[in-house]
This record gives C-alpha cells, sequence and structure tokens, in this order.
C-alpha cells in the first residue's frame, strides 16, 4: 500500500496565496513578522509589493486590512491562531466584523497539534470566538486539497471570514475527481446506519480511521467531514441524526463552544438527539511532540475509537 501523502494546511494556505495572487490583483497579503511560519512568505516571494510586514503589532495589522478593505482590495491577514482571533479580537470584531469589510483572516497554528510551543500558542477558543461574530464565515479545513479550496471560496466570498489551518502535517483525503467544495456545506465521507461521526479539521482523517476501527467490531458509523462551522450545514446534521440516532462530533479544540456546541444548538432546536462531543475538555494544552499530545488528549483514531465504541 502507497504511504499517504501528508502536507500542513498552512502550506496550502501559503501556496494557494501565491496561485491566486496571479488572478486577483487586488489580493494583498498582510503578517505580522511571522511570513516564515504562516507560510505567507511565499506569497510575499511572488508578490513583494502586494504583502505587508505589519510587525508583532496584531490588532494594528488588522486595521490597515480594514482599511485596505474600503478601498476595494482584498486583504488576508495572517498569524498565529492565539494572536489572529485572541490577541486581535476586539479588531476582528469593531473594525472588520461590524461594518461587514470584506477582510479575510488566516490563522495557522491552531490546536494543540502546535506541540512543543506549549499552551499560551495552543488556541483552542478560536472557533468559538470567531463564531459569535454575526456575519463572519468560520471555516476549519481538513487537508491541503480542501485548504486550498476554501482560500479560494473565501476570496469569491463578499465579507468577513476567518479560516483556521494547522502545523502539523496531515493526509490530503479529498484529492478525489468528484470532491467538491462550498461554504457551508458538509461531505459525507462514509455511510453508516449506527452513529454519526461529525468532525472537522485534521481529525477528519482521524474520525474516518476511527471508522474503520469500529467498522470491525460491527459499528456502522457514517462520517461527516464539517469544512465550515458556520454557516453550518443543519440540515445533513439533522439528517443525520434522525437516521442513526446518535452523533459524536470530534475537534482540535475545546468541548466548549466549537463543532460540538455548534452541533448541538442546532439538534436541540430541531432534532434532540443523544450527542457526545470529543475535544479538549476545559482545559490549557501542554509542551510536547504534536502527535504525542493529540494522543494524549484522546483526540488520535485509537482514542476516537474508544470514545464512540463506549458511547453507543
Amino acid at each position: 500500500m502507497a504511504e499517504v501523502k501528508k502536507i500542513a494546511t498552512r502550506e496550502s494556505y501559503g501556496n494557494a496565496l501565491a496561485e491566486l495572487g496571479k488572478d486577483y490583483p487586488d489580493l494583498v497579503v498582510l503578517d505580522a513578522d511571522l511570513a516564515a511560519a504562516t507560510k505567507t512568505g511565499i506569497f510575499k516571494k511572488a508578490f513583494p509589493d502586494r504583502h505587508i510586514d505589519c510587525g508583532i503589532a496584531e490588532c494594528n495589522m488588522v486595521g490597515i486590512a480594514a482599511g485596505l478593505a474600503t478601498t476595494g482590495k482584498i486583504p488576508f491577514v495572517s498569524s498565529f491562531a492565539m494572536f489572529a482571533a485572541g490577541r486581535a479580537f476586539e479588531q476582528v470584531r469593531n473594525s472588520v466584523g461590524y461594518p461587514k469589510l470584506n477582510v479575510k483572516i488566516g490563522a495557522t497554528h491552531a490546536g494543540i497539534s502546535v506541540g512543543e510551543d506549549g499552551a499560551s500558542h495552543q488556541c483552542l477558543e478560536d472557533l468559538a470566538l470567531m463564531r459569535t461574530i454575526p456575519g463572519m464565515v468560520v471555516m476549519n479545513p481538513s487537508d491541503d486539497v480542501e485548504a486550498k479550496a476554501a482560500v479560494k471560496a473565501a476570496l469569491d466570498h463578499v465579507g468577513p471570514v476567518y479560516i483556521r489551518f494547522g502545523r502539523l502535517a496531515v493526509p490530503v483525503i479529498n484529492d478525489k475527481p468528484d470532491y467538491k467544495f462550498e461554504i457551508g456545506k458538509g461531505v459525507v465521507l462514509r455511510e453508516g446506519k449506527d452513529v454519526t461521526l461529525v468532525a472537522t479539521g485534521l481529525e477528519v482523517s482521524e474520525t474516518l480511521e476511527a471508522a474503520e476501527k469500529l467498522a470491525a467490531d460491527g459499528i456502522d458509523a457514517k462520517v461527516i467531514n464539517i469544512h465550515t462551522i458556520k454557516p453550518l450545514d443543519e440540515d445533513l446534521i439533522v439528517a443525520a441524526a434522525k437516521e442513526t440516532g446518535k452523533v459524536v462530533t470530534v475537534e482540535e479544540h475545546s468541548v466548549i463552544g466549537g463543532l460540538g456546541s455548534a452541533v448541538c444548538d442546532c439538534l436541540s432546536e430541531k432534532a434532540p438527539t443523544k450527542v457526545l462531543k470529543i475535544g479538549v475538555n476545559d482545559t490549557f494544552g501542554e509542551s510536547g511532540p504534536a502527535v504525542e499530545l493529540i494522543k494524549k488528549y484522546g483526540l488520535d483514531a485509537e482514542g476516537i475509537y474508544n470514545k464512540v465504541k463506549a458511547f453507543v
């Protein structure tokens, strides 16, 4: 069996920006002294006159992007999720969200897979924070193919968008001829009748692997990839919940306020269903190798398998 190709979605982000820059002359990229890490340096090399390094001043960077958007430019602001969603939250809310400006936020190094940088950099709250801003589209792609598609979709969408990218290389799972990306539309990756597994970001590949383990035990799991947290594909989730009767959400994010909360908000109103939320349980992360942290926090395929098996 051929080895699965792995690419970090932050790499996909940088490559997508550079590619799209050829056809979108109004695309400008802003970074906060992290272009090598966020991979916007790829765009900078191709279009140095359209890349602005704002220094370690994320709040100011968002303000500059807001100003650029009022002139017709399409700015992508880039930094680690902890700084883009955390440090600059007030500017994102008031300078971008409130006036509904056409600013895109590319937030890299999200979740515990940041690894050795530790809890101060492992943003587990960004999806929750961005969901609360009216009109903000929130996306969390699962692999290289989806990350590039998300950047293009964000560019075409008029209005504020937040996209979450990761540091860790993850398997490419969407390299199929029939793959289609649409904001607000989930993707069914595996049919099943016993339980629905709803995953986002790097957890999608882990959840698919967990579903295979469950199948070996006679548990038929439906797997849905939710790349857009907001707007959520409520129709798909409600239909799946009615079909299987049990739902599990899986995310590399706090169980408070992210995908799990969005799914529960939807189902409690439209189709009351028993739900298990798998994520980081109201705690900070810690320093360590990314893969080991994912395993320790029960977010690897084995951890998901064990929790779902007990739930079902």
